[in-house]
C-alpha cells in the first residue's frame, strides 16, 4: 500500500515524496514501536488491554480497558479475537514492549500501544475512569466500515451460493501461483483495474479483497468512484476465520 499512497500523493502535487516498502510488518518486524493516537483509543473497535498488576487499574484507568496483568498474558491470549485491533498499555516501557511483541509472536496482526503508557495518557488530558472493577471479559463484535463485506457475506459469494455477484481477487499473479486463488473468482491486480474494467459487470454487485484488505480498500474506492456496486473484504485471508476454498494454479 506504500506505494499506491506515494502515487496518491504525487498525483495531489507532492513532488519530494519517498515511500516505505516495507511498511508497517517491516517495521514492528525490526523492533520499532507501533503506537496507536488518542483518538482510534477513544473510538477505535479495539480490544484495549491494562496490564498493570495490583490495585492500580483500580485508581485510574483508561475508560473500556480489561485489565490483564502481564503475568496473566500468555494464558488469556485465547480470549482475545485474532482479527481484532489491540492496543496495550501498562506502567512501564519493558512489560508493554514484551507484551507487543508477544502478541504479534502468536500471530495477532494488528497491534498497538499507548503513548507514553498510562502516564502519558493522563499527562495529554485522555479520560479516566476509577472504582472496582466487576469483569475483566473480553467482549468484542466486529463492526463493518463504510464499504465492507462481511466474511459470511463473502464466503457465500466464493461458494457460489450469493448470486449475480463478481469477486475480485486484487492480489499479484506471484502471490496467486504461491497460495491460490478462492473459487469463483477473478483475478485483476489492483493497479491493472482502471484499464480493465471493461471485464467487471456494472449489472452484479462486485466483492472486492487481496491479502489483508488494504489493496482491497484501494480498488473499491477506484469502484466506487465508476458507478460500480461495490464492497470490499478487511480481512487477512490468512485468518481462519476466512476459511474458504482455494485452488492452486498448477
Amino acid at each position: 500500500m506504500s506505494t499506491e499512497n506515494a502515487g496518491l500523493a504525487r498525483q495531489l502535487g507532492y513532488t519530494n515524496v519517498r515511500a516505505f516498502l516495507g511498511g508497517e510488518p517491516a517495521w514492528s518486524e525490526a523492533g520499532y514501536p507501533v503506537y496507536a493516537s488518542n483518538d482510534f483509543v477513544v473510538k477505535g473497535n479495539i480490544v484495549l488491554l491494562d496490564l498493570r498488576s495490583g490495585d492500580a487499574p483500580v485508581q485510574g484507568r483508561i475508560p473500556r480497558s480489561v485489565n490483564i496483568k502481564y503475568e496473566d498474558l500468555e494464558s488469556r491470549m485465547d480470549d482475545i479475537p485474532r482479527n481484532a485491533p489491540v492496543v496495550l498499555y501498562a506502567d512501564n516501557l519493558d512489560d508493554v514492549t514484551d507484551a507487543y511483541e508477544d502478541m504479534k509472536d502468536a500471530g495477532f496482526n494488528t497491534v498497538a500501544m499507548v503513548k507514553g503508557n498510562f502516564q502519558g495518557w493522563v499527562a495529554s488530558g485522555g479520560a479516566v475512569e476509577s472504582g472496582p472493577i466487576f469483569s475483566n471479559e473480553i467482549k468484542w463484535v466486529r463492526k463493518l466500515g463504510k464499504g465492507e463485506v462481511s466474511v459470511d457475506e463473502f464466503r457465500k459469494a466464493v461458494k457460489g451460493e450469493l448470486p449475480d455477484t463478481f469477486v475480485i481477487d486484487a492480489r499479484t499473479p506471484d502471490e496467486i501461483k504461491e497460495l491460490g486463488i478462492f473459487t469463483n473468482t477473478v483475478n485483476i491486480p489492483l493497479d491493472e483495474i482502471p484499464k480493465r474494467m471493461n471485464e467487471i459487470p456494472k449489472d452484479k454487485r462486485v466483492f472486492v479483497h487481496c491479502s489483508t484488505g488494504a489493496r482491497a480498500d484501494l480498488a473499491y474506492r477506484e469502484l466506487i468512484k465508476n458507478g460500480y456496486d461495490v464492497k470490499f473484504l478487511l480481512l487477512n485471508i490468512s485468518d481462519p476465520e476466512c476459511d474458504c476454498p482455494i485452488i492452486i494454479p498448477e
